[in-house]
């Protein structure tokens, strides 16, 4: 079977090329070829930072490709040194089983499983260190790489100073044994990943020469930074995942609509399907607009894509306060996250509170009743999105939110969720 198209040429115009290894392109540009990523499987879902290496497997197998993606059940056990200043938490079987588990059912809306040869694969590292002994593994693998060799690799330099286990120092081994394996086991013959990735990679490409006179072959993709320096995949609230009940839909949506213009240049390369045409006849204003549509589609579905939309309009565009209703508990709180709040027990709201006492002295949205008045009559004051001018209003039951809150509005910018309990 002949590639469908130069895999390599459609990451180098995605900007998703680091490094080759010589031969790579050769090799993929001649038949069909098997290859893989690994996942860290430490958490019950992946991240928009894992999206990098799904859309390299993705493209790998719309070149014609056969791609595997090892989870590293027995690594996960382990840690990673690269990039990192300190060991990760060590899990056991039946937390690191539940988080497969999840991830592979992310991985399932990107690749295909089910398209005869070049069907998509997932592979558990566990599976065949469980019964590896430690002896025989020092005996059999650990004697083909020299110390000098292991300590060479930046991931090993960079933590020498602040010291690092035997165990991660031995990680490159167990990552290295991965590839070796898989190309003796599957036949495997590619190892992809991102560029903090490529010492441990080629490690596994140096134990298949020299415990079986082997071939293989490595490349990366760069480590994505934003324009402002911060790490891509994080914002003040922490990670962007694509479980939903960690990251909302809407949150989600979110996460890419407010990508920079300089950002959103990058992004929609290395994240959309569409052609380099296709890209190029979209309107620059329109890039962050189309990559969020085709991203949470993928990720979330029609339905939850179309939800946040809506409620991005209602929140802050011209949503009145019927509108605001129809918008779930979950996604009210997920576009508030970050918004002052405020409580107000049942019982007042019951009794009903007047509204310049509830700006000033019960939510804190004004400094003082003179200011509430003025902004009130001003126009400047919306309660669920409806304008309010009139002092004399009453906030009452009538005003909830899910039975539960209210959004207060001083201009254009400056909200105040009200949780009343």
């Amino acid at each position: 079977m002949s590639p469908k198209y130069s895999f390599i040429e459609e990451l180098r115009w995605r900007n998703m090329l680091q490094d080759i290894m010589p031969g790579t392109e050769d090799l993929l540009n001649s038949r069909m070829v098997t290859g893989y990523i690994g996942f860290d499987p430490t958490a019950d879902s992946l991240g928009v930072g894992n999206l990098v290496q799904i859309m390299t497997l993705l493209h790998f197998q719309r070149a014609g490709h056969k791609p595997v993606a090892l989870v590293g059940g027995a690594t996960g056990m382990v840690g990673d040194p690269s990039g990192k200043s300190a060991e990760r938490n060590l899990l056991n079987e039946e937390v690191l089983q539940h988080n497969l588990a999840c991830q592979r059912a992310q991985l399932e809306k990107f690749l295909d499983f089910n398209c005869g040869e070049n069907s998509a694969e997932i592979v558990n590292n566990y599976d065949w260190f469980k019964s590896f002994s430690f002896l025989d593994f020092i005996r059999d693998v650990g004697k083909h790489i020299s110390v000098n060799y292991m300590m060479a690799k930046d991931s090993v330099k960079k933590r020498l100073e602040t010291g690092m286990s035997f165990t991660e120092f031995s990680y490159q081994l167990v990552q290295g044994y991965d590839f070796f394996h898989l190309w003796k086991t599957k036949g495997i013959q590619i190892q992809m990943g991102g560029s903090d990735q490529w010492g441990n990679i080629v490690t596994g490409t140096e134990l298949i020469r020299r415990m079986e006179g082997g071939e293989a072959f490595a490349l990366t993709t760069p480590l994505i930074k934003k324009a402002d320096g911060t790490k891509f995949g994080k914002t003040e609230g922490g990670n962007i995942w694509l479980d939903p009940k960690r990251t909302s839909p809407y949150a989600f949506y979110q996460f890419w609509i407010r990508s920079s213009d300089e950002d959103v240049q990058n992004f929609i390369r290395i994240f959309s399907l569409r052609t380099k045409e296709e890209i190029e006849a979209i309107p620059s204003h329109m890039l962050q607009k189309e990559l969020a549509k085709e991203i949470t589609i993928r990720v979330h579905g029609e339905e939850a894509y179309e939800k946040a939309v809506r409620a991005t309009e209602i929140l802050f565009g011209k949503g009145s306060a019927e509108e605001l209703a129809t918008i779930d508990e979950s996604t009210l709180l997920s576009a508030m996250d970050g918004v002052p709040q405020a409580r107000v027990s049942m019982a007042e709201l019951e009794a009903g509170i007047n509204i310049v006492d509830f700006l000033s002295e019960k939510i804190n949205l004004l400094p003082s009743k003179t200011e509430a008045k003025k902004m009130l009559q001003g126009n400047g004051i919306s309660i669920n999105r409806d304008k309010v001018s009139n002092i004399e209003n009453i906030i009452g039951k009538e005003a909830l939110i899910n039975g539960k809150y209210i959004l207060a509005q001083r201009g254009k910018k400056e909200y105040c969720l009200v949780i009343v309990e």
